[in-house]
């Protein structure tokens, strides 16, 4: 019986061994993690301060790139806005010129035929007198 008391005990005092050394290895952890702790927040500091100026040198660049497209889509715009003012003065000119022409051709198909252009007159007038009246 002796032998197992003694078993018994070695094995108590060899867990008790154990459990020291793994409390020692703990405690000297904890001593370096105090003592690495500043480093380690110095460094988390830098790093966010690096992220920080990178967010802002990409917010710049990015506000540049916006104001350049801008400038591009204004200058597009006028471009657009003058072609299509072109075009309205190209169309009145030749809308111009054909309402003349068609004028020049009524003038002279008046004055070659007056008495059927007088009586053509007077029934367009008539019918129009007729639809405005029942209106």
């Amino acid at each position: 019986m002796a032998d197992i008391k003694n078993q018994i005990k070695g094995g108590i005092d060899s867990a008790a061994d154990r459990a020291k050394n793994l409390t020692d290895r703990a405690a000297d952890a904890a001593g370096n993690a105090r003592q690495d702790a500043p480093g380690l927040v110095d460094r988390v500091k830098e790093g966010a301060n690096h992220l920080l100026d990178n967010a802002g040198t990409v917010a710049g660049q990015a506000r540049e790139k916006v104001a350049e497209w801008a400038d591009d889509a204004g200058d597009t715009a006028k471009q657009a806005g003058k072609k299509v003012q072109e075009w309205a003065g190209d169309a009145y000119d030749v809308t111009a010129d054909k309402v003349g022409d068609f004028g020049k051709e009524v003038t002279s198909l008046i004055r070659k035929h007056p008495l059927p252009s007088l009586l053509i007159g007077f029934g367009v007038g008539l019918l129009l007198g007729r639809a405005a009246r029942m209106v």
